[in-house]
């Protein structure tokens, strides 16, 4: 690369006429203003202690920190109205026992926010804060709108008390609509039944430095549960298998969620009351991985994971894991990964006994890692926003 180039100035290609109008003889070259690309993510499931969507975005926010390759603004609810070194909280109401999520009080700010701003990319990463209006004032400003798939129709009817053969649709209908005004569909896993369309983009999710194999930690004998406690999770499938013949060992469910109440009922049912302890949500991420490392097993039993992020973190801290076959993170892991069968609560019980009897694999995990970094994902993130923005 030349100078000229190395430092942003226009430089013609070989044959091209020259720039900016110079001459052949005391050609200049002339400086062309630039500056990076802006991106602003909306995020209405962005809670206290939320998992895949708020990973995500303070790792972006940490990668923007560090690089400044990009113009990064975030946009979330929260108890009052601020706006300071791109982080944008709107009001919104807390719902309880939701992890800290917050409803938005309408769209107006959101709005008017976003015309502040003046992006060049916007990223949607539910489909309830107003996705139609949001892409209508993207356009207005010749912004492009990505809508980030994070969760699917099955999943989130799975988590409403009822029928889920009427509610499942119903989203589907929902997404369909919330989403046909977006620019590009970014997801883990193809989006169609849900969406009508394919993902244009990857949703690459990866994994904080904290993540790493810890062979000086001692593995225990426990079985572990890291997440929100809650029906799609697959969490009273896991309780079940504990309860099978031969399983001996304890279950740790470290995390909260509206299903906790009923999963200590029903360990009491089951009688295995005594092998069963609830913990707190551990938000810091070398704590996190420590928990990991230090599992005999890490289970995520949720059959409609979209991807789960629990199991590539496990993994990558040494950890070895169980996961349901169609959870994607599954096939990332690898090896790493012992799988059972949706529903099948024998298989899951006998996944986890060969995980629990396994040896750590302390150099594949370490190549997990360095696959999975978060700054090499983000990178290529980057140009594809660039691309789509044009």
């Amino acid at each position: 690369m030349s100078p000229e180039a190395a430092a942003g100035l226009a430089v013609p290609a070989p044959g091209a006429a020259p720039v900016d109008g110079a001459g052949a003889a005391g050609r200049h070259l002339r400086a062309v203003p630039s500056r990076p690309l802006r991106v602003v993510d909306v995020a209405m499931f962005y809670g206290e202690r939320s998992g895949g969507i708020r990973t995500y975005l303070d790792a972006k926010i940490a990668d923007h920190a560090r690089t400044g390759a990009y113009e990064h603004h975030v946009i979330t609810p929260g108890a009052v109205e601020s706006h300071e070194g791109g982080r944008h909280v709107l009001p919104g109401l807390r719902v309880r026992r939701a992890n800290g999520y917050r409803l938005p009080l309408g769209v107006r700010r959101l709005h008017r926010t976003l015309l502040d701003i003046r992006p060049e990319v916007v990223l949607l990463h539910d489909p309830f804060w107003g996705p139609r209006g949001v892409a209508a004032t993207a356009q207005s400003i010749d912004a492009r709108t990505v809508a980030v798939c994070h969760g699917s129709s099955e999943l989130d009817a799975r988590g409403i008390p009822g029928p889920h053969g009427l509610y499942a649709p119903l989203l589907r209908l929902w997404l369909r609509r919330a989403y046909s005004r977006v620019d590009a569909l970014m997801s883990v896993v193809d989006p169609l039944a849900d969406c009508g369309r394919t993902a244009n983009i990857p949703l690459r999710l990866g994994l904080h430095d904290a993540f790493r194999p810890q062979p000086d930690v001692p593995r225990g004998e426990d079985t572990v549960f890291v997440g929100r406690l809650a029906r799609q999770k697959g969490v009273f499938t896991l309780l079940e298998a504990a309860a099978t013949p031969g399983a001996t060992w304890t279950l740790r469910f470290v995390g909260s969620g509206p299903a906790q109440d009923a999963l200590q009922a029903r360990a009491a049912r089951l009688g295995i009351a005594d092998r069963v302890r609830f913990e707190e949500f551990v938000t810091d991420r070398h704590a996190l991985a420590k928990v990991y490392a230090g599992a005999r097993c890490v289970v995520m039993p949720g059959e409609h994971e979209t991807f789960g992020l629990v199991g590539l973190e496990a993994a990558a801290s040494g950890a070895r894991t169980v996961c349901c076959n169609t959870a994607p993170s599954g096939a990332a892991v690898g090896e790493l990964a012992h799988v059972f069968a949706p529903g099948d609560v024998a298989g899951l019980a006998e996944a986890i006994g060969y995980a629990r009897a396994a040896a750590p694999d302390y150099d594949a995990a370490a190549a997990l890692a360095v696959r999975y970094a978060w700054p090499r994902l983000f990178a290529d993130e980057l140009a594809a926003m660039r691309h789509l923005a044009g």
